[in-house]
């Protein structure tokens, strides 16, 4: 058996896509941070002790997706030409949706992923402070379009 990320010696190496011509590509990813009922109230009511925690966590996740190849070792670095990151405060917390779009060689699974998980730590370091039981569960890839295995969605 071989593996695309280990050489003929076993070492780790990342994919070379030199080769591939650039394609249009997307990918969302979800996530939700648990809070409990008073961290909820106070995002809902917008009085947080630090803050606009949506907004801030929203520039995180952003700033995650384009920083997804100095985060995971073998991540090509590829353009992220468009990323969103919406945060929806719900009864058990709050949900975190990313989208990243680009005309690269290769897809943006990892950078909607990042995006999420780096948006939804955010939110939680800007409530711990009310409540240290807040936590983060299923962050999962949703959707992905482009590339040579096409549209997938969850």
């Amino acid at each position: 058996m071989s593996f695309t990320h280990l050489d003929d010696q076993g070492h780790a190496r990342m994919v070379d896509v030199t080769e591939k011509q650039p394609t249009i590509r997307s990918a969302t990813a979800t996530g939700l941070v648990r809070c409990p009922a008073h961290v909820v109230a106070a995002l809902r009511d917008g009085s947080t002790p630090k803050g606009d925690v949506l907004a801030v966590a929203r520039i995180a996740g952003i700033q995650g997706a384009k920083r997804t190849a100095e985060l995971i070792p073998l991540a090509h670095i590829i353009g992220v030409h468009g990323a969103t990151v919406e945060l929806d405060v719900v009864d058990s917390g709050v949900e975190v949706t990313a989208t990243v779009r680009t005309a690269d060689r290769t897809g943006v699974e990892m950078e909607a992923l990042t995006a999420v998980s780096i948006a939804a730590l955010t939110v939680i370091d800007m409530v711990k402070g009310m409540d240290k039981t807040v936590e983060i569960e299923n962050v999962r890839l949703v959707r992905k379009t482009g590339g040579k295995s096409g549209e997938w969605v969850r």
